[in-house]
């Protein structure tokens, strides 16, 4: 029988899931004045539980992109974020930043140490570095920023930090349904009862999927840990191929992990801890003599990206949390700040665009239909291009005004389809994806014309000055080796901030005014800031390039007035760049008079790529067509389209 107490139960808040990550949500929204309930199946089954703790979003090489930009912010937030739990507790939550050292079985290309974050040693230096290394080992990098963190402590003492803030918690509460009615969800039907509340928030990790049709799976990880002697004691975090080793502090070493796709399978089996052993003791020989502590698994919560899902769900009252798969606890503290500021202040951070469930249903792409623009190709050539205009930039000529990009299509084909369709002659493509063979870069040189399409590589990733420089180098060097020789372009980015995407005016300046000196055509990337667009014009770039709003937003032109005096002052070309979102606010910054247009995720976000590139041709064109003939006088009075001469009396 259910206790009456619980019947009906309302709150304000109500989380279901008791891992890391529904704690640190719990945490952060009690601390901003909520009132929370959190429901706890068994804390002893979350994948938190079953993690070996690292903070490693460098050793784990992970590509430049949104996700390594999120778990970068959650790395940087995790010293405070610590601070603030241990405050709440008195108690050590395990926290270490000690450095990851990735050991390596063999040299797949060339080694090149320019990136800041990680150090080259070769075979000498690793072994003395971390003696005892299998003899397989031919170097390793040295990751500095990353750590590490014990993660059942942290779960401990998360759950005590929420208690004491006043936190509902609710052990062995099992979730059975969610029930929604016209897009909301109403309540939820637990083992104790029917619950309600004003917000949801799912953070069920592997099990959300029972819950909702959310594309989540789990992933089965077996793990054990070894007693290390006194007297051989391992000092590093090892980071090697297919099994890391991790060790506490106390003398306790985590050796982990398998990824088994194998349901809901529970278990250690001899086949994985065999495999675990294989890996372990091939990486550093001496542990295959130390005690054998404990050994476990868990399930992780993974997607078919291998992102996490967050963000409003298609309730209006329900928020997604989960999906993190192998980086729960490294994503814990972002994860609650993100999620926080969403249901307190109806914030939604433009980073969360990428990590949306929606990304998952999106429709069918709409055949485009049997047509062009044959209808204004009849037309005299005059109406569509005067003669004499054409897009000059750094002495190069080009007919299209719309430059594309590379990034975010679902694959190279539809890429090439959009490409094709948008009619533009110049293609952004981010360096350091192409050579890192970033997801959606693999054959992206081999997948462009570069005979017909001028290459412009960019510095995305870059947070320095230094950073970009270096980058652009390798940019101008990649264009050479397909065949563009005389190619110096270069779009400069400089973007220290994660959160927002914005670049920085002082860094986009330093790194313009030596790439010039290095005989790079540079078009910078900046705020909508006509002071710093003159400084780059007398610095020599060849255009400037202010952004119409945040990168990816969508949010279209939110700086007008400003772009409109960058365009009355500037005596280089001036290319709208980032947040178009439609081919109407396309055709509006061409109206304005803006040289010419950078789209990227506008196009290939669309439901049907190839069809909006060819929209945002035309719009691009119309503008363009708009500002030379020149808008009619706007007046304050109305004025008869039909004269009054010459009619009937």
């Amino acid at each position: 029988m259910v206790p009456e107490t619980f019947m009906n139960s309302t709150s304000e808040i109500l989380i279901v899931g008791g891992g890391i990550i529904g704690l640190a949500i719990a945490v952060d929204l009690q601390l901003r004045g909520a009132k929370v309930t959190l429901l706890v199946r068994d804390i002893a089954q979350a994948a938190s539980r079953a993690a070996a703790g690292m903070l490693a979003p460098h050793a784990e090489g992970i590509p430049p992109g949104p996700f390594l930009e999120l778990c970068l912010q959650s790395r940087w937030l995790y010293p405070e974020w610590i601070r603030k739990i241990e405050d709440l507790t008195g108690i050590n939550t395990g926290y270490y930043p000690c450095g990851i050292l990735a050991p390596v079985y063999e040299l797949d290309q060339p080694v090149t140490t320019e990136e800041v974050n990680k150090i080259w040693l070769d075979s000498n230096a690793v072994h003395l570095y971390q003696p005892g290394l299998g003899k397989d080992v031919v170097g390793g990098w040295w990751y500095p920023d990353d750590g590490q963190v014990d993660n059942r402590q942290l779960v401990t003492v998360l759950q005590q930090a929420a208690e004491n803030l006043g936190v509902e918690i609710r052990q062995g509460v099992e979730v059975h349904a969610i029930q929604q009615k016209q897009g909301k969800v109403k309540s939820i039907y637990t083992s104790i009862g029917e619950l309600e509340a004003k917000i949801y928030i799912l953070a069920a990790g592997s099990w959300a999927s029972q819950l909702l049709p959310l594309p989540i799976h789990p992933v089965k990880g077996q793990m054990a840990a070894v007693k290390m002697p006194p007297n051989q004691t391992l000092a590093r975090v090892l980071f090697g191929p297919q099994t890391y080793l991790v060790p506490r502090r106390n003398g306790r070493l985590i050796i982990g992990a398998t990824s088994e796709k194998v349901a809901w399978q529970t278990g250690n089996t001899p086949q994985g801890l065999q495999t675990l052993f294989a890996r372990a003791t091939r990486l550093y020989p001496p542990l295959a003599d130390w005690e054998i502590e404990e050994m476990w698994w868990g399930f992780r919560p993974g997607t078919a990206d291998e992102l996490p899902i967050l963000g409003r769900s298609s309730c209006d009252n329900l928020i997604l949390a989960t999906g993190h798969y192998r980086n729960g606890i490294l994503l814990a503290p972002v994860t609650a700040s993100l999620i926080a500021d969403l249901v307190i202040n109806d914030k939604v951070n433009p980073i969360l665009t990428h990590f949306s469930c929606d990304r998952f249903n999106q429709p069918s792409p709409v055949t485009i239909p049997p047509m062009s623009l044959t209808i204004i190709e009849n037309k005299p050539q005059a109406l569509l291009s005067p003669q004499n205009d054409r897009l000059t930039i750094a002495g190069k000529t080009f007919h299209s005004r719309l430059m594309t990009g590379t990034g975010k299509y679902a694959n190279l084909t539809t890429m090439q389809e959009s490409i094709s369709a948008s009619e533009c002659q110049i293609v952004t493509v981010a360096v350091r994806r192409v050579q890192t063979n970033a997801p959606g870069h693999e054959g992206l040189a081999e997948a462009i014309d570069w005979s017909k399409i001028w290459m412009l590589p960019n510095t995305a990733g870059c947070q320095t000055a230094e950073e970009a420089v270096r980058v652009a180098r390798l940019g101008r060097e990649m264009a050479k080796l397909l065949g563009q020789e005389d190619n110096n372009f270069i779009k400069l980015e400089v973007i220290p901030d994660p959160k927002y995407l914005l670049p920085d005016p002082i860094g986009t300046l330093q790194a313009a005014e030596q790439l010039v000196k290095e005989g790079f055509a540079v078009l910078p990337y900046i705020n909508a800031d006509p002071l710093l667009a003159k400084r780059l014009e007398e610095a020599g770039c060849a255009t400037v390039m202010p952004l119409g709003s945040p990168i990816g937003s969508g949010q279209g032109l939110k700086n007008e007035a400003n772009i409109a005096i960058i365009i009355e002052s500037s005596q280089i070309p001036v290319v709208v760049d980032a947040g178009i979102g439609t081919p109407s606010e396309a055709a509006r910054a061409m109206e304005m008079g803006a040289d010419a247009l950078l789209i990227n995720s506008a196009i290939a976000m669309a439901a049907n790529p190839a069809m909006m590139a060819q929209a945002m041709a035309m719009a691009a064109k119309a503008g363009r067509l708009a500002y030379l003939a020149g808008r009619m006088p706007i007046k304050s009075y109305a004025s008869p389209s039909s004269p009054l001469t010459g009619t009937i009396a």
